[in-house]
């Protein structure tokens, strides 16, 4: 499946204008201009992270979720969880881009009495579901989203999105292992692959692999796929079983700070906002205009 066409797709997708593959790319890279001039002009926040995910960030809310942006408390919408939340200005972008608020609060981000504070929080923002930024914490939340929703039979899915750092906490684990302990196969975990925390690369920091295993042995069903790849994003989300057994992980392996070069698998953009000066080199990489 190449994703060209939205024919087949589940009934109920949701209530926002469902996009191709070509369209999907299109808005990313709108999603990551927004994401620089965010944060250049707050001189504050996590470009590498937010930049990393902005093709699945894009790809759920204008592709995979069940939302309506007209109405944040849908009792039918699909919830979705940002763990890693200091990447919480893809987000953004992205409900800004549905409709749930207008364009000018995105130049607001982490300004004195802004509704856009550096991770999310809830009951400020329509479409944010929960307060995170304590890594660790959002998966926790987005089981116990899951299983409500399961004892209430109702068909409504969990997404939770997670940093790859973020799986040295413990709580993590406990987690998974409850997902998988009450067979909640309405749950699916969004792993950000880009092998980058703040201090460096995982692998050198405290070893994540192999993370197939590791996912299999708590009972997920386990996804790899190029998190970077529009048609690999929505393919894998689009047909994932859901069955009633199985939490479901998608490991996505993505690039730090994608989409802007010099920003590309370097950790000291995982939380430093761009100069003036590489703020506008990485407008006019990504096809912007300068102010």
């Amino acid at each position: 499946m190449d994703g060209s066409d939205i024919e087949n797709l589940p009934v109920g997708v949701g209530k926002v204008n469902l996009l191709n593959i070509k369209d999907l790319e299109k808005k990313a890279n709108i999603l990551r201009r927004y994401i620089i001039k965010m944060i250049y002009l707050a001189n504050s926040g996590h470009p590498g992270g937010s930049l990393s995910i902005a093709d699945i960030i894009t790809a759920l809310y204008f592709r995979v979720l069940k939302h309506d942006p007209s109405n944040p408390r849908w009792a039918e919408r699909d919830r979705l969880i940002m763990s890693k939340g200091h990447a919480v200005p893809a987000q953004y972008a992205a409900l800004a881009l549905s409709g749930y608020f207008p364009i000018s609060w995105l130049w607001t981000l982490r300004k004195i009495d802004s509704p856009l504070q550096g991770h999310p929080s809830y009951g400020k923002v329509p479409g944010i579901e929960a307060s995170t930024g304590s890594l660790g914490q959002g998966i926790s939340i987005a089981v116990g989203m899951a299983l409500s929703l399961k004892l209430r039979n109702v068909s409504n899915k969990t997404y939770v999105i997670l940093g790859d750092g973020e799986l040295q906490s413990g709580e993590v684990w406990e987690a998974a292992m409850s997902a998988s302990h009450f067979k909640l196969g309405n749950l699916v975990a969004i792993l950000d692959r880009n092998g980058i925390q703040i201090d460096g690369f995982t692998e050198d920091i405290m070893k994540l692999e192999p993370l197939v295993d590791k996912w299999r042995s708590f009972g997920w069903r386990v996804y790899t796929i190029d998190g970077n790849n529009m048609g690999q994003v929505v393919s894998t989300l689009e047909h994932l079983p859901f069955n009633s057994e199985s939490p479901n992980i998608v490991i996505a392996k993505t690039i730090k700070g994608k989409g802007v070069s010099f920003m590309e698998n370097r950790s000291h953009y995982h939380g430093t906002p761009p100069s003036k000066e590489e703020y506008e080199i990485a407008m006019r990489e990504l096809g912007g205009e300068v102010e």
